[in-house]
């Protein structure tokens, strides 16, 4: 399953992992399409390559030749996204097998398959599943929040800590995660690439602090000198969370509402096998978030 010569494509690879994987891949020396809708606009690293997972067609031209593929898709801020997602990776997957992709790496999420998923997390796994259709081996790293500047489940946590001097929150704030820095993400998903014992496996990463969101929303506010007083409400539900959400945030209103009917569903890692193919050391939790605000500031 080597990989090192032949390019590798990346679709999503303009999103908030993704633009940090390929300019990781492309300081490896390696051979990276990135793959967007909008090949002249962009000016990152790698080669931009236009291709639509709407638009299967547009697939093939982007896979023609590559070793191996990461997908990195989702449409979350999308009404019917579980439809959306679930026909573009069935034909993502399939177009790769024609074009003779030998792995494909994707980025689920955690949670226990016996829970009660929320759409979000079922559509993850729906995507699993669907993008081994053609029968290329799929790689599947599952993470919970991800910790870094511009990631939607981090400006959540960010802003409410920022925006607001106390905070009257629903009973998902005792729900547990394994929050993970972004950067620690990319660690893995390079770890992985045209690795044979990863090849049709499912990976479990995560940070080594296991924190209630109260605990992760506290220790931001106390990182950045702040108190932050937290008065649970047992019958705010995730409905009346994602307009208060939208009050208090910029984040995009349904993509928001959907992550925040996963917080009901504990996100823990159960299965630490990835180390044994990555045997990386990931940053605590308050490195991660330094790491996020140092970069926010970096960017202003």
């Amino acid at each position: 399953m080597s990989t090192a010569a032949a390019p590798v494509l990346v679709a999503g690879g303009t999103g908030f992992v993704g633009r940090r994987l390929v300019a990781a891949l492309v300081e490896e020396g390696r051979d990276v399409r990135v793959m967007t809708r909008h090949p002249n606009r962009y000016a990152g690293p790698g080669t931009a390559v236009h291709g639509d997972v709407a638009e299967p067609a547009t697939l093939d031209p982007a896979l023609a030749g590559c070793a191996a593929a990461y997908y990195l898709v989702h449409s979350l801020g999308s009404a019917d996204f579980r439809t959306r997602d679930a026909r573009a990776a069935e034909a993502f997957g399939v177009r790769a097998a024609r074009a003779g992709v030998s792995q494909l790496v994707y980025l689920g999420g955690l949670g226990k398959d016996d829970d009660r998923l929320s759409d979000h997390l079922r559509s993850r796994r729906e995507v699993e599943s669907l993008l081994g259709v053609g029968g290329v081996p799929v790689t599947v790293l599952r993470a919970g929040i991800v910790v870094g500047h511009g990631g939607i489940s981090w400006e959540i946590t960010r802003q409410l800590v920022e925006h607001l001097p106390a905070m009257v929150t629903p009973r998902w704030v005792r729900t547990r995660t394994q929050p993970i820095a972004v950067a620690d993400v990319v660690r893995y998903l390079l770890g992985v690439l045209g690795r044979p014992e990863a090849a049709g496996r499912v990976f479990e990463i995560g940070g080594p602090d296991v924190l209630e969101y109260a605990e992760m929303l506290q220790r931001v506010a106390a990182i950045e000198g702040r108190r932050l007083p937290i008065v649970p409400v047992p019958l705010l539900t995730p409905g009346l969370s994602s307009r208060w959400l939208a009050l208090v945030t910029d984040v995009d209103a349904r993509a928001g509402r959907n992550l925040v009917d996963s917080m009901v569903n504990e996100v823990v890692v159960t299965d630490t096998s990835v180390r044994d193919v990555v045997p990386l050391r990931p940053m605590s939790y308050d490195d991660a978030v330094r790491a996020a605000l140092m970069e926010r500031a970096a960017s202003r």
